[in-house]
């Protein structure tokens, strides 16, 4: 009962996504994502935590985005119930959705790139969300951004949305995990958190903190 947006930066390396949905904590439910695995997307009528959170120690043993996504998937008594999608370090992409999920549902992917979603006004939300990533300008984060709103703007989820996410990690880049998790206006308290995460002093305080490249970093002088 969601949408959402995975992508990877080939410029930086980093990796993340992005969700909405007309219930609650939808961060806490769908994103997952490791600087050293790729991201993930767990959702559906009955989400598994376990898919996003094992497809990542898949692809972080080497397994491929779409090989994972099968794997996790396959023997899940459930699975009609749920969707998944995932992106890998090298920005691979598989997705999975269970039939007895709601329509509109579906996904759709470009390279780097994968939008998924359930219980959807209709398929052109996903076609608005990743045209909409495609054509942003800047970060990745502000790109995920952009995304949900055009989503949103196409009709998003059918109850409306009361919650909504960000998660965008690399190697050389502290993790970006920002939540919303009930808003009467997600997506504008979210976009409101990612500027304030973006300004001093939180945003000269980031490059103090250890990264996955420098893993010794001696914090604030």
């Amino acid at each position: 009962m969601t949408f959402s947006i995975l992508a990877r930066d080939p410029a930086g390396g980093e990796v993340g996504g992005a969700a909405a949905t007309g219930s609650l904590c939808v961060g806490g439910w769908v994103l997952r994502a490791d600087p050293r695995a790729g991201a993930s997307a767990s959702q559906g009528a009955a989400p598994s935590t376990f898919w996003g959170e094992d497809v990542l120690v898949r692809m972080r043993a080497g397994e491929a985005a779409a090989q994972a996504v099968s794997a996790v998937t396959g023997g899940d008594a459930g699975r009609d119930h749920r969707q998944l999608a995932a992106i890998g370090p090298d920005g691979a992409t598989g997705h999975f959705t269970g039939t007895a999920n709601t329509p509109a549902m579906g996904a759709r992917v470009a390279p780097g790139l994968v939008v998924t979603g359930n219980l959807l006004t209709g398929e052109s939300v996903l076609d608005a969300a990743l045209e909409a990533f495609r054509a942003a300008p800047g970060a990745l984060a502000d790109r995920l951004l952009a995304a949900l709103e055009a989503g949103a703007q196409a009709g998003g989820d059918k109850r409306g949305l009361q919650s909504a996410a960000l998660l965008v990690v690399g190697p050389a880049a502290p993790p970006l995990t920002l939540r919303v998790d009930w808003s009467a206006n997600p997506l504008a308290d979210l976009a409101s958190l990612r500027a304030r995460a973006a300004r001093p002093p939180y945003a000269d305080w980031l490059s103090s903190v250890p990264v996955l490249t420098d893993r010794e970093r001696p914090g604030p002088a």
